[in-house]
């Protein structure tokens, strides 16, 4: 039989435990506030504002009408107008941009019957973002090639109105009978670029799960390892004999920078083996770079467990990092669908800056010399967790 008084009693018990930890507390309240607000923004919207430059090699009404249109279209966010093609390709490859729109230099002749080439390079690494920038701007310009295509026709035709006037419709007749209508309406021949050639979603994907992989190993198995022995008394008998801090903190460290290395290893093969996936770069900077990120994610958890006296306010601590950090790191979509407020938040995640790094060497081919930024970020991040983390670890607990 339910005693009614005990009941209350242990329901009043768990909500004063839960006052009294205020982190866990607040942690509760914060995340599904987080999720769902990420969840929204995220899968919920829409690509805008991908960033492009225009070469334009030409001035006129045409050009200026065509820029006019991109520029008004949500999806675009031109960082400049430049006037070298080979520039606009460099920008993509380098990362400036996620693609070049190239207007030739006969782009004005509308005398001319033959179609104009307008070439887009595109960085085929972000597949999400090609996948929409692709159709969005060919579609751009067979509306753009429509009307010019429908000036064509109106000069054509006031042309004939003319030399009907002049020799009252012989000649008019025989002028337009050779007429290829077909091409004046196709004016735009359209060329897409894509540098680094067609990628699925699941080469897209590979990198950023490699690295979000190794982050929820190495944070929720640091709440084990410290915050669970602590909770559990071990680390307070580990104490007891002549241990330093900086043995244990060490210990610990090398033990989960091996097992979540050797998971990202056997997650890495699987893709491989599985999916075909192929690495343009080098696999030993992989590796290296697999390897930074898990000392990264260790010394986030270990400043976070080196404060918290159990796993579960452990646990309440690390997710409303962990999971909101998939999210606006550019994991499953990227970071244009997002507001950009969480766009902002992007570049204090480290997640974000492994991403980059092993997109660039798996999709692109990039060396270290390229993606010295980001491993720089992550190396800072990891100095900061570990100083933070040992100087603040509570061996009294």
């Amino acid at each position: 039989m339910v005693e009614t008084k005990k009941v209350m009693w242990m329901i009043k018990k768990d909500l004063l435990v839960l006052w009294r930890h205020k982190p866990r507390l607040f942690s509760i309240f914060l995340f599904p506030i987080l999720m769902i607000a990420l969840f929204g923004y995220g899968m919920g919207g829409s690509i805008e504002n991908i960033p492009i430059v225009v070469v334009k090699q030409t001035d006129g009404q045409v050009t200026d009408a065509t820029l006019n249109a991109i520029k008004n279209s949500s999806l675009y966010d031109v960082k400049d107008i430049i006037g070298d093609p080979q520039r606009g390709r460099e920008m993509v490859e380098s990362g400036q941009v996620k693609a070049a729109i190239i207007l030739p230099s006969d782009y004005e002749d509308l005398s001319s019957s033959n179609s104009k080439s307008v070439v887009v390079y595109v960085d085929s690494s972000d597949q999400m973002a090609t996948s929409v920038l692709v159709p969005a701007t060919q579609a751009l310009f067979s509306q753009i090639s429509a009307q010019i295509g429908m000036e064509k026709l109106e000069a054509l035709q006031s042309q004939s109105s003319s030399l009907q006037v002049q020799s009252q419709g012989v000649q008019a007749s025989s002028g337009l009978s050779g007429i290829n209508f077909q091409n004046i309406m196709n004016s735009i021949n359209f060329q897409i670029n894509k540098i680094y050639g067609d990628i699925k979603y699941i080469d897209f994907l590979v990198p950023a799960i490699l690295a979000m992989t190794v982050m929820m190993g190495a944070m929720m198995s640091m709440g084990e390892s410290l915050a669970g022995e602590r909770e559990r008394g071990e680390l307070a008998r580990l104490f007891m004999t002549p241990t330093s801090v900086a043995t244990v903190v060490g210990g610990k460290i090398i033990s989960r920078l091996i097992i979540q290395t050797s998971t990202a290893m056997v997650l890495l093969a699987a893709a491989i083996i599985l999916f075909d996936i192929t690495i343009s770069g080098s696999m030993l900077l992989t590796i290296l770079l697999l390897i930074l990120t898990a000392l990264c994610f260790v010394g986030f958890g270990i400043m976070v467990s080196a404060r918290v006296s159990t796993q579960e306010d452990y646990v309440q601590m690390v997710m409303p990092f962990s999971m909101p950090m998939m999210f606006i790191s550019g994991v499953f979509y990227p970071l244009e669908t997002m507001p950009w407020i969480f766009q902002k938040l992007a570049y204090i995640a480290p997640l974000t800056y492994a991403n980059n790094a092993l997109r660039g060497v798996m999709l692109q081919g990039a060396g270290i010399g390229d993606i010295w930024i980001d491993v720089a970020v992550l190396l800072g991040f990891t100095l900061l967790f570990f100083a933070m983390g040992v100087t603040r670890f509570n061996r009294d607990i």
